[in-house]
């Protein structure tokens, strides 16, 4: 099976990695971030293709993406579906 947006999404990814963000420098870009063990408290994550993944938020049942670094491990720029 093809997948369209592997290229892009190889990319962007090697763009996040290269060059990580603190929590501070990524909630001044982007707003609210959550480590993994607030991601699992706020969201059930539904799917998986970096730098992506896909949730529902627990509190209201909203679908929709969040963006990660790998190291240190950081989810941000909730957009809702």
């Amino acid at each position: 099976m093809s997948d369209e947006t592997e290229g892009v999404r190889r990319v962007l990814t090697g763009l996040i990695n290269s060059d990580p963000g603190s929590r501070e420098a990524l909630e001044a870009q982007h707003g609210q971030v959550w480590d993994t063990d607030e991601v699992r408290r706020d969201f059930e994550v539904t799917g998986f293709l970096a730098p992506f993944v896909s949730v529902v938020r627990k509190s209201d049942g909203l679908r929709g993406t969040l963006m990660f670094q790998h190291l240190p491990r950081f989810y941000f720029s909730f957009t809702r579906e």
